[in-house]
C-alpha cells in the first residue's frame, strides 16, 4: 500500500523519524537521502509513504520525493532484495545515480553500496536494465517541488504511464492530443481516442 503522510516532524534519528497526524504519531523509517533534506523538528513535512505487512510484521516506509519511494520499490523486486537492502541503495546513492550504474551495467561501483555484493548487484542489473531510464525518471515528465506534475500535459503523461504505455510513447502522445487551454482529463481523453484509431 503506497499513500502520502502530511504532519508535523516530531522525532528524527536515523533511520527512524516520527511524523505527528491530528495527535497520531507515525513512525516510519527512512533512507538518507530522505533524511538529508527533512526540516527542523517542529516543521510540517509531507512524505511520499510505503506500508509493508508481511506475517509477522507491518513496516511504515517515507520518502521525501516520489522517485525515491519508486526506486524502493522496484529494487525490492529483484530476488534475494527486500527492505534493508532497498533502503541501503537509496542512503549509498542518489536515484539518476543508481539508474545510470545500473544501465551501463557497473556492478563494480554497485558492490560499493553498502549490503551489496557482486552476485545482487548483477542481479540488479539483470532485473532492472530495462526500467532504468524510468527510475530516474528519463523521458518523464518533471514533478515540481510538490510532488505533484508541473503542467496538464505532464500529468496527463503520468497518467497514461499509470495506464501502461511506457514513457516515451506516454509522452509523444499526450503531446499530441494537448491543445491550449486543455486540463489533463481532457488530455487524456484525446490520447486515448486517438489511440483507438
Amino acid at each position: 500500500m503506497i499513500g502520502r503522510l502530511r504532519g508535523t516532524l516530531i522525532h528524527k534519528q536515523p533511520p527512524w523519524l516520527i511524523v505527528d497526524v491530528n495527535g497520531v504519531g507515525y513512525e516510519l523509517e527512512a533512507p538518507m537521502s530522505t533524511f538529508y533534506d527533512l526540516p527542523e523538528l517542529g516543521r510540517e513535512v509531507s512524505l511520499f509513504t510505503h506500508y509493508a505487512q508481511k506475517e509477522d510484521s507491518v513496516s511504515l516506509y517515507g520518502f521525501l520525493r516520489e522517485a525515491e519511494r519508486r526506486l524502493f520499490r522496484d529494487v525490492q523486486r529483484v530476488s534475494g532484495i527486500g527492505a534493508k537492502i532497498a533502503l541501503a541503495v537509496l542512503s549509498g546513492v542518489p536515484v539518476e545515480e543508481f539508474a545510470r550504474l545500473v544501465q551501463t551495467g557497473d556492478v563494480t561501483a554497485l558492490t560499493r553500496i553498502p549490503g551489496i555484493g557482486k552476485k545482487t548487484a548483477e542481479r540488479m542489473v539483470v532485473e532492472l536494465r530495462d526500467r532504468a531510464a524510468d527510475l530516474a525518471g528519463l523521458g518523464a515528465p518533471t514533478l515540481g517541488s510538490s510532488g505533484v506534475p508541473a503542467d496538464p500535459q505532464s500529468e496527463a503523461t503520468i497518467a497514461l504511464q499509470q495506464l501502461g504505455y511506457k514513457p516515451a510513447e506516454a509522452a509523444r502522445m499526450a503531446r499530441d492530443a494537448t491543445a491550449a487551454g486543455d486540463d489533463a482529463a481532457a488530455i487524456i481523453r484525446k490520447a486515448l481516442k486517438s489511440a483507438l484509431r
